[in-house]
């Protein structure tokens, strides 16, 4: 979804690029953007699952429902999962040539 966005501000980042913005601005704009929307579907997430672990307490086995290990790993893994892949359309929209971005058809 990060990739479909990106690829619609092409001529916005392209304009960026071409007013001076360096390669790393463009990739940290978009990994700011992608953590953004990870972290928000995180705390989303870890909320709703404090909520339902109360119900589900039977299915859990060799876990609390309250673990704080576990929250932490799995929302460790999630970020680091979002970050790689945020990073290839960063990466793409960085290496874009701003008067080739500008000519493109939006």
């Amino acid at each position: 979804m990060l990739s479909y966005v990106v690829s619609q501000r092409t001529r916005e980042i392209g304009i960026r690029m071409a007013l001076g913005a360096q390669r790393r601005d463009v990739i940290a704009g978009v990994l700011r953007q992608g953590l953004v929307l990870v972290g928000s579907g995180l705390a989303l997430g870890i909320a709703l699952s404090l909520g339902v672990t109360r119900i589900l307490s039977s299915l859990l086995i060799g876990v609390t429902p309250n673990d704080l290990v576990a929250y932490a790993v799995a929302g460790g893994v999630l970020v680091f999962l979002a970050l790689l892949s945020c990073y290839v359309p960063a990466y793409r929209a960085a290496r874009l040539e701003p008067v080739l971005a500008l000519r493109r058809d939006g």
